[in-house]
Parts: structure tokens; C-alpha cells; sequence
């Protein structure tokens, strides 16, 4: 990962993303596509690209929950017990949003996902992008299957995201994360992923 100590690549790749661009990267399950939460040309990109619905929202994803929780209004009891234990890993809450999350990155929802992937490179990345943070989803057009290998990414949106990272090795799973709701110290889990959570 040698091009993240590279000053000049490091200016050039958010130079791109905050002018809109998108990049394709591993996880710890599949591979996402990403923006700046904060572009709203790059979200517009992110939507175009896949064909997506514009009512499913995007979740934003981090190294650290830290550069998370500025986008979330509460966190309940419950849904930090269930962080401290899956954070990082195949895990995305669903919180009441804050002010701080644009409404485009969350299709005018008043909730947002949130998730710290559990995968190496992931973290590097999101190390060196300014703010830290991208809104993501799944690296495919709508309909296909999630890409699971740096190939199937290349083939599925390399011609339509300015980078598609290699993952040096450090592979995504295959397996989707698990997803809930925690609102008003309720976990509703919405779908059980790699991670198995009992309702609470």
C-alpha cells in the first residue's frame, strides 16, 4: 500500500473525490463504491453508476466510529454494547440522523447506517481521505450480484468510478453485513448478516 505514503497520489485522490468522484474498494464482506458524504455530485455519481433506486440510502462507513458519530443524533445503551463488541466488523446500525448528514445521502430519511468495516486496507484508506468518512454501498450495477474479488469489482464498475483499488491481499468474505435499527434503545434487526444478532 505503498501509494498512500505517496504525498502527491494522497492530494490527487481528494482533489478527485471532492470534486464528485467515486472510488471502488474492499471490505471485510464485498466491495463498496464511495464518496464524500458531503458531495452531493459524487452521491448523484454513486446513484447514476448503479441504476440505483434513489429511496435506498446510502451508509456511511469509516476506520473509526469516532469519524462516525458526528452524523448520528443518539447512540442508545444497546447499540454501544453491540459496537463495543462488533466494531469493527460486519455490522451496520441504523441510527436517528443528525444534522451533520445531508439528506441526500440518506434519501431524505431521517435515519442513517453507520459501519467500521474490518479490513485493513479499508482502514488505510479511509486514513488518508479527508474527513475520513465515505458514503458507500455495494460496488455493482442494480440487479447483479455484490462484487466479492478485485476482478468482479473491475468488471462490474471499473468504467464508471475514477479508482478501483486493489486489496493487496486482504480479501473480502463474500458474506453481507448484518443490519439494525437502533432507535429508542430497540435493536430491530432488519437483516442477519455474517454477524448473528437477537432482536433486543
Amino acid at each position: 500500500m505503498d501509494i498512500f505514503s505517496d504525498t502527491t497520489y494522497v492530494k490527487k485522490l481528494n482533489e478527485k473525490l471532492k470534486q464528485g468522484g467515486v472510488i471502488a474498494f474492499v471490505t471485510d464482506t464485498v466491495w463498496g463504491v464511495g464518496c464524500l458524504p458531503d458531495s452531493e455530485k459524487g452521491v448523484e455519481n454513486i446513484y447514476e453508476l448503479k441504476n440505483r433506486d434513489r429511496s435506498k440510502p446510502l451508509i456511511l462507513m469509516s476506520d473509526s466510529v469516532e469519524h462516525l458519530l458526528p452524523y448520528v443524533k443518539d447512540i442508545p445503551q444497546k447499540a454501544h454494547e453491540l459496537m463495543e463488541k462488533h466494531f469493527p466488523g460486519a455490522l451496520t446500525l441504523i441510527f436517528e440522523k443528525s444534522d451533520n448528514t445531508p439528506d441526500y445521502v440518506t434519501s431524505f430519511k431521517n435515519t442513517v447506517g453507520i459501519r467500521v468495516p474490518n479490513n485493513p486496507f479499508f482502514k488505510n484508506l479511509c486514513e488518508i481521505i479527508d474527513g475520513h468518512v465515505l458514503a458507500t454501498t455495494s460496488a455493482n450495477l442494480s440487479g447483479q450480484k455484490a462484487a466479492s474479488t478485485y476482478k468482479e469489482a473491475v468488471e462490474n464498475v471499473g468504467n464508471h468510478v475514477e479508482y478501483v483499488f486493489e486489496d493487496y491481499g486482504f480479501k473480502a468474505q463474500g458474506l453481507a453485513s448484518t443490519v439494525a435499527l437502533a432507535v429508542n434503545d430497540e435493536i430491530k434487526v432488519l437483516r442477519q448478516g455474517e454477524i448473528f444478532i437477537e432482536q433486543m
